[in-house]
């Protein structure tokens, strides 16, 4: 274990701030046996502990140990549970609403942002988290090419922020769906008195139709079993002449199976796709209009989760216990790690049935030939949101 971390400059005990500080000698032979299970499980139980943890895990990512452990039983185990069984069926993919999303609401409102973004948000120079998100959510309208008028369906709605922002400033009609009732609950109360219908449903229940369908940081619960007809499915809701708008994470690579600590005690039944895997999936259904990685903004966005948990920490302290606030500051800082190291992407793809690019809207409209850079993202939030007051 010593030799494997020096390859990543990870020192045993040493003095630099991604170092490791080992405090049993167990942890050795958890990791050899487990593999990134027992890295993490180590940590939650305090045999080690490292001030940079997502610098180590940066580093450690960039040097690929965890090359060195694919071949440990909780990966194999992971592995074929993939080849055999669906994990995203309608009822096995509400696991991760009651496991994860149902944590709590006023958890999760410590945590974000005044919108309630749980997703990658858009940096530029003197933002805050608060901006970056609004910023974030203007950037997906503007891509959306929304205007007053048009019906979207919102797919892993969250707790209503992009329904609400699509609303308020678009003029949109939104229906969304969560499959979390924590989320349904509280979207039902924050979206009251706007022209939004949240739904408790899985997005294969949904019916109707729709001008515009949008699904932020809900791709990875899919599952590679059924990446097609989650594309049918959006394209069975959208007119002929709509817009699709699928952002999430993706991995650098097809991977069948997720990181076993992560499945365990993060995300269960749930897979990074990659980009490759989601554009065949599409392949026949739709056409790829435009993509764009705005992956390299989500290591900030993590670390302002983080320090946004720790200063409210004491909160919630009695409620959860030491080892949850270890398990979850693992889980936000080797994320950051991993986006830092680019071995995560954050892909917006925008796709159509062909017709809509065509269409003299397109033409006419600038977004069509290049949305807005973050530098000039200001500009055009004054402007939409003198626009939403006028609507008013």
């Amino acid at each position: 274990m010593t030799n494997l971390l020096t390859i990543a400059d990870i020192h045993v005990n040493g003095t630099r701030p991604w170092d490791i500080q080992v405090h049993d000698p167990r942890f050795f032979s958890r990791v050899l046996v487990s593999g990134t299970l027992g890295f993490g499980e180590s940590y939650m139980d305090g045999w080690w502990d490292c001030d940079a943890l997502d610098e180590m895990c940066c580093r450690a990512i960039r040097a690929r140990l965890d090359q060195h452990f694919a071949f440990r039983l909780s990966n194999l185990w992971a592995l074929l549970t993939a080849l055999v069984v669906n994990q995203q069926t309608r009822r096995r993919s509400r696991k991760v609403g009651r496991v994860h999303y149902d944590l709590s609401n006023d958890f999760f409102e410590a945590m974000l942002d005044p919108n309630m973004q749980y997703s990658c948000a858009l940096f530029t120079e003197g933002d805050d988290l608060a901006a970056a998100q609004l910023r974030k959510l203007d950037w997906i309208c503007q891509r959306l090419r929304l205007h007053p008028g048009l019906r979207l369906l919102d797919i892993g709605c969250g707790w209503g922020g992009l329904s609400r922002y699509a609303a308020r400033h678009y003029g949109c009609q939104v229906v969304g769906v969560t499959i979390s009732r924590e989320q349904f609950d509280y979207a039902q109360r924050w979206c009251r008195g706007l022209d939004i219908e949240i739904l408790l449903c899985d997005y294969r229940e949904v019916t109707g139709r729709f001008d515009r369908v949008v699904s932020v940081g809900m791709v990875e619960h899919v599952g590679p079993k059924n990446y097609r007809t989650y594309f049918r499915t959006a394209a069975r809701l959208l007119g002929d002449n709509g817009l699709f708008l699928c952002q999430g994470i993706a991995g650098d690579s097809s991977r069948l199976y997720l990181d076993p600590w992560i499945e365990r005690y993060i995300f269960p039944n749930s897979l990074l796709p990659s980009v490759v895997r989601l554009a065949r999936a599409a392949e026949g259904v739709f056409i790829l209009e435009d993509i764009k990685n705005i992956g390299i903004n989500y290591d900030r966005t993590l670390l302002a989760w983080e320090e946004n948990f720790q200063r409210c920490w004491s909160r919630f302290a009695d409620r959860y216990g030491e080892r949850f606030r270890r398990m979850w500051r693992f889980y936000l800082l080797s994320c950051a790690g991993a986006f830092r190291a680019r071995s995560l992407q954050v892909f917006s793809m925008l796709f159509s049935k062909g017709q809509a690019a065509q269409s003299n809207e397109s033409r006419a409209n600038p977004a069509d030939q290049d949305e807005c850079t973050a530098a000039e993202a200001p500009k055009v939030l004054e402007s939409r949101q003198a626009a939403a007051a006028r609507l008013r």
